[in-house]
């Protein structure tokens, strides 16, 4: 679905959407953009760090309703911020922890569900 600025889900429609990534796939990333396009820098470091661990993973983009995807997600993460990257229903973090457990050799495991 492409970005219309003005248009916003309602909380509801952004509740179930993120319930259900989170639920339906081992691998599921929240960003500002997508997978070719990410609009803005913590996006795509966070993109770089799980495309560099792994080829099959779910990303959303939150920025057609920012606001509620940030409601949503917090209900999940106890965070506000995106991006968030979720392993197995479990709130992994966002691209600073990426990075930590990138730079102690974790990340890959992590993202593998181990």
């Amino acid at each position: 679905m492409p970005f219309q600025p003005d248009q916003q889900l309602s909380q509801e429609e952004v509740d179930q959407r993120v319930d259900e990534a989170i639920e339906e796939h081992e691998v599921v990333l929240f960003i500002k953009g997508n997978r070719l396009m990410p609009q803005c820098g913590f996006s795509q470091r966070a993109l770089n760090f799980v495309g560099n661990h792994r080829s099959d993973f779910e990303v959303v983009d939150t920025l057609e309703s920012l606001d509620e995807f940030r409601v949503a997600l917090e209900r999940h993460s106890g965070w506000e911020t995106i991006p968030q990257t979720f392993v197995d229903g479990e709130f992994v973090g966002g691209s600073d922890i990426l990075a930590e457990l990138e730079e102690r050799d974790e990340l890959g495991q992590t993202l593998a569900g181990e």
